[in-house]
């Protein structure tokens, strides 16, 4: 994957269509596999509209959480649930982005964005009009009919970002989605994100090992260590990346760092 340096930007475009986030919880639930359970007694709630991050070392059981909150892996005890029902499985008001971009590289980058709407038989002009406005949303309006190939890494994954958001989800979880950019695209997909989130009302869930990516993007963080949640803190705001001297941030980040061992 092509990392090199970018100037993301997103331009104006259609607003995207507002939708209500869903409330995601757990309720003293075990997660993982059979055979190797990694989370125990996980109570966590995310609000309808929020951008809960979650920060812990590798192998803690960051991704496992995710991916049971898209229905990819039923809870092995206690209940996984979205707006207080049980979830019993995947659903298009869940999107999930990794952080390999997934693109099909036989489809252009417009294709790739009008997939889930194709395959939810979405007529062909709404698919192509939707697509088309999101891919401007992320300044890929010129990139449109390049295949992945021909793009960078940052492209991809704004391309990836437009998929996921093209269908209207009430809920977008993303796993470490900008980990394999250089510190000059990641930083600027970090903006972009707030930027397209803005007004969508969907809820976020993002998985980082980066505290700082996790406090800037987050509303509230969720600790994950010792094969649990230990710990979820309010974020200061207003949303700023300069504010390294607020006492406040500092001392989260701080604690953060102490309590993941850092």
């Amino acid at each position: 994957m092509s990392t090199s340096s970018e100037t993301v930007t997103a331009p104006a475009a259609p607003a995207p269509k507002a939708v209500r986030g869903t409330r995601l919880a757990f309720r003293s639930a075990v997660l993982g596999r059979p055979d190797a359970p990694v989370l125990d007694g996980v109570d966590l709630e995310v609000a309808a509209g929020e951008i809960l991050t979650v920060v812990g070392p590798s192998g803690c059981g960051k991704s496992t959480l995710l991916r049971t909150l898209a229905g990819l892996l039923p809870p092995l005890g206690g209940t996984a649930e979205v707006d207080g029902r049980p979830l019993t499985g995947p659903s298009a008001d869940r999107a999930l982005v990794f952080q390999e971009d997934a693109l099909l590289p036989w489809r252009t980058l417009r294709g790739n964005v009008e997939l889930p709407l194709a395959i939810r038989g979405v007529p062909r002009a709404e698919r192509r009009s939707r697509a088309e406005a999101w891919l401007a949303r992320v300044g890929l309006s010129v990139q449109a009919g390049q295949l992945p190939h021909r793009v960078s890494g940052g492209q991809r994954q704004r391309a990836q970002l437009a998929r996921a958001l093209a269908d209207s989800p009430r809920a977008v979880l993303m796993d470490e989605p900008f980990g394999a950019l250089d510190a000059q695209t990641r930083s600027g997909m970090q903006d972009l994100l707030v930027e397209v989130l803005r007004g969508t009302g969907a809820t976020v869930v993002f998985v980082t090992h980066d505290v700082d990516e996790a406090l800037f993007l987050g509303d509230r963080v969720a600790l994950i260590g010792s094969g649990r949640v230990s710990a979820v803190r309010e974020v200061p705001r207003p949303r700023d990346r300069t504010a390294f001297d607020d006492p406040a941030r500092a001392a989260l980040r701080r604690d953060i760092l102490t309590s993941l061992g850092s």
